[in-house]
């Protein structure tokens, strides 16, 4: 048996082969993350072993440097396998090496972790759950972006208009917005005929506003304590932020379509637990990939979305306050809060428990958080089974 330990990096790996007794056949090398580097360290593999199958490649999951790398391997016949960099810190801090770090060390490290059989192996989806991994995470992005424009708008408009926010439910709706894109400052505003205003709420809203919105409206701009000078600049930044955050919402309303039809594929049930929609079921069923790598413990699913309390302990004493731990997965983290920040006001479960926690003194946020956890439980049992969900509400 060949063992191979590579330490990733973003343009140069490093490499180190060895036997199965640990002894090195060669001496550590870096090769590029290209299609030449690639040659270059299966030539060093054959200069030991013509057989793929006798040799097994370990990596760390560094970042997304990895994934090309593993791409290139894997139709080559060898054994792959995908560490996370905590293990061969554990590997680190168990040699005489433990405060050293260098790429030589690390590849050697790796290797040794193979061939010690010290290891989880990383999980490695398949290209479609590939796919919509890529996808909801850009969903995610892209309504971040979204987020980040508006603070920027309102932020001018705090400066220009600052009575403006009042004035509608939703700054960023589609009648505030229309009246925005064409009327920024007060002053353009009171250049228009209340009429023609009147005309403009009316479209826009499908007549749920007219006159007296239009009153409320001239009578903001009259009164405005806004800046005075420097309009032009104020709305050219303001309508080009506008333009953005349609721009974005188009694309994320694309894009949605785009994952609910992948989602569609898998034939997944998580859609029918209370709070969680397509896309969101989307991103948690990409996430989590293969259910069975969690065993028959849902905690571990809990553990692994990070939303799993941490607990400080020193000596006898053990705090009793104890908070996330956030060491898992981010999106999948996310996506059950944001669930749970919807279910537990329509699922009869979900519900009790929350008004447990609330009614045990517990903030909102700190029940949003045991919600999650408990919601993890449901979206492993429904990805286990693979049958829709029926909430059995509480016997009183």
């Amino acid at each position: 048996m060949i063992i191979v330990g590579i330490d990733i990096a973003k343009h140069n790996h490093q490499a180190v082969i060895i036997d199965e007794r640990g002894v090195a056949l060669c001496k550590p090398f870096s090769f590029p993350n290209s299609n030449a580097g690639v040659k270059k360290l299966t030539d060093a593999i054959a200069q030991v072993s013509t057989n793929p199958t006798d040799v097994i490649i370990g990596m760390e999951a560094t970042g997304h440097y990895w994934l090309a790398l593993y791409s290139a391997l894997l139709p080559l016949g060898f054994t792959l396998h995908v560490i996370n960099p905590i293990q061969t810190d554990a590997m680190r801090h168990a040699t005489t090496i433990r405060k050293s770090k260098t790429d030589v060390i690390d590849c050697e490290l790796i290797a040794q972790t193979i061939r010690f059989g010290r290891f989880s192996v990383t999980h490695i989806a398949d290209e479609d759950m590939i796919a919509l991994r890529q996808l909801t995470r850009f969903h995610f992005s892209l309504v971040d972006s979204v987020s980040q424009v508006k603070l920027q708008v309102i932020a001018l408009l705090d400066q220009v208009f600052p009575e403006y926010q009042a004035l509608f439910s939703d700054t960023f709706g589609k009648t505030s917005l229309e009246l925005l894109l064409s009327y920024t400052t007060p002053e353009d505003i009171l250049t228009l005929d209340t009429d023609a205003l009147v005309d403009l709420l009316a479209r826009c809203s499908h007549g749920r506003l007219g006159l007296a919105k239009a009153h409320q409206v001239k009578d903001a701009a009259q009164n405005s304590f806004g800046i005075k000078f420097g309009q032009d600049a104020f709305t050219f930044q303001i309508r080009s932020l506008l333009a953005q955050i349609q721009l974005l919402e188009s694309q994320i309303d694309q894009l949605d379509a785009q994952v609910a039809q992948l989602y569609d594929s898998f034939h997944s049930q998580l859609h029918t637990i209370p709070g969680i929609g397509p896309v969101l079921a989307a991103a948690i069923f990409a996430e989590v990939g293969d259910i069975s790598r969690f065993g028959s413990d849902p905690a571990r699913l809990v553990a692994y979305a990070g939303i799993d309390p941490s607990v400080k302990q020193s000596g006898i004493f053990v705090g009793s306050q104890n908070r996330m731990s956030k060491r898992g997965s981010p999106y999948l983290r996310r996506s059950l809060w944001l669930a749970a920040s919807v279910a537990y006001r329509f699922d009869p479960v979900l519900a009790a428990f929350y008004q447990k926690k609330r009614d045990e003194g517990k903030p909102h946020m700190t029940a949003i958080g045991a919600v999650a956890r408990k919601l993890t439980y449901i979206v492993f049992a429904v990805l286990r089974d693979n049958n829709p969900y029926f909430p059995i509400p509480p016997s009183h």
